[in-house]
Order: structure tokens, then sequence, then C-alpha cells
């Protein structure tokens, strides 16, 4: 078992709003969040109480994702389309209305834009010519979550239907659909290895799935309530959850097994539900957004 030690750094301040939205930057020590009020927050783990106000919406922003090949900082902005800010200068390069609908995850794959949207859709954007070049209609739900698959050109959506469907990008053609949850599935994400593929959602479950077949290698009643996300460390040995239940837990992934709670009453954690966390590149360093208002960094220390 190993010795795991867990020690609160920070809790950032600024925004006004739930805080849903959170990606890392184009170097492992930045990172954005997005709120219920339409703030975009930029960040940098080496000096993270100087945050940049980077954007003021009108709607809220529940997705954000980094186009490093550009230094592009795409913005899901609900019920309108997606922003793109130049982080060369902190300004807005271009903007595109795309969906009358919630926006609830993107991302990058090469030069492309995935937007998951409220109404069961997702819009691929040609991210050089800034104009849609597809719409897939998956689902009659809110696609809530995606995921990409580098090695094997797949990317993963999990919906408010129950399911994750997994898609290649070439094609555009599903390949697998998992049916195994009972609820909405908010959180998806592959091992760094490519071998596994981790869904989470509101049933409180984690699901584990080979992603040579897709075939459920395991089941685990893992949160008091709904996980809203999850997150590998970069070795892939372990990954993070978050949930409604006010907990960030710490599991072993290859043998799926709970090694740490870290909580409010334990850690100083948050009050309320946790809406996204992700496991940094920098200095083993978690950072979690919540309900309320506040950004926790937490600094993780496994030994064995």
């Amino acid at each position: 078992m190993p010795k795991i030690q867990v020690n609160k750094l920070h809790t950032l301040r600024g925004h006004n709003h739930s805080v849903f939205a959170l990606c890392e930057g184009v170097s492992p020590e930045l990172f954005y969040t997005g709120s219920g009020d339409g703030m975009v927050v930029g960040w940098d783990l080496r000096e993270p109480k100087d945050g940049i106000l980077l954007a003021k919406l009108p709607h809220s922003v529940y997705a954000l994702a980094i186009d490093k090949k550009r230094n592009l900082l795409f913005i899901g902005h609900n019920f309108e389309g997606v922003h793109a800010i130049d982080l060369t200068n902190n300004k807005e390069a271009w903007s595109l209305k795309i969906t009358s609908s919630a926006i609830f995850d993107l991302k990058v794959v090469d030069d492309m834009l995935l937007v998951a949207t409220g109404d069961g859709v997702l819009v691929v954007l040609d991210i050089e010519a800034r104009s849609p070049l597809k719409h897939l209609k998956i689902s009659d739900k809110s696609l809530r979550v995606l995921s990409v698959d580098p090695l094997r050109r797949q990317f993963s959506v999990g919906a408010s239907d129950h399911q994750v469907t997994v898609f290649e990008w070439r094609e555009w053609k599903p390949v697998a659909k998992m049916e195994g949850h009972s609820n909405s599935v908010f959180a998806l994400d592959y091992a760094p290895n490519g071998k596994t593929l981790i869904s989470g959602g509101r049933d409180a479950s984690l699901k584990f799935w080979d992603t040579t077949d897709f075939s459920q290698l395991s089941s685990v009643a893992a949160h008091m309530y709904a996980i809203n996300y999850l997150s590998f460390r970069k070795d892939g040995r372990y990954f993070v959850t978050c949930s409604m239940d006010k907990s960030i837990k710490l599991w072993d992934a290859s043998e799926y097994k709970l090694l740490k709670v870290i909580d409010k009453a334990r850690h100083a954690g948050h009050g309320t539900s946790i809406n996204k966390v992700i496991w940094t590149d920098y200095k083993d360093q978690v950072v979690a957004i919540s309900d309320d208002k506040t950004i926790s960094i937490w600094d993780i220390h496994i030994s064995q």
C-alpha cells in the first residue's frame, strides 16, 4: 500500500459564481477556469494568487480547451457558441455562433475542435477555416463529456442517455456503444497507455472498459453522489475523481482501488459540489473547482 501525503497549498478566490470549467494550459504550470457568471480567468501555479481575467461573457461557461499548436484558449459560451482567445496577447481572436444550447465539453483534435452540446449534437469545427465541418446527432439527450484516444484516433462521448459512444474521427462512425450506467455520464478519460477507458456519472459509480473490445472490466460504487469528473496522473498509475458529495478521491488505476479521500473534515476541502479536477504535470499538484466559487490547489506525494 503506497503512503500518500496530501497538503493543501492554496485556496483561490475571484469568481463570483460556481466554477464549472477547468483546463490545463500550454505549459504545465498554467490553467484556466470558467464560471456561471461568464468569467474566464487564467492562473499560474508558480504565482497562483494572481489570476488574470481573460473574458467576461453574458452567459455561463461550462467548458474550456487549449489548442497548443495555435496558442488559443477555446471558451464554450452557453447558448451562444465558441470564443477563441489568443493567449499571446490575451485578446479574443474570433468567435462563432454555432448553437443555442449549452456547451458541456470541448476537445481539440488535430485541426478540429469537438463541441459537445446540450441538444445531443456534436459540432466539429475546422479551426483554421473557423467554420463548422460536421454536425453529428448522437443522442436525444445532452452530450456531457468527451475524451480523446490519440493512439487509436478515436474519441468517446458520455451523454445524459446513460451511454458512452466511441467514434473514429477519420470516418466519424461509431465503433462501440457502452451501456452500464443507470444515469447521466459526466466523467470520462482514457488511461495514458490507451488500454482502459474509465467513465463515471450521476449514478456515483465508476466503470472500467477495455479499449480493445470495449468490454466492461469492473464497476465500483465510488462516491455517495454524482461523479463530476476524473483525471489521470501523467504516468497513468493513479487517477482522481471529484463529486457532488464534496470529496476528491484518489485511486489505483490498475487495481481499481480507493487509496485516499480528500474532503472538508480531513483536509479542509470544499464544502459544496466539486465540479472538476485535474492532476497537473506541475509538481504533481491537483487543482479542483467548486460550487463554493473557489479553486483549491493540492500537493499530493505518493511513496511506496
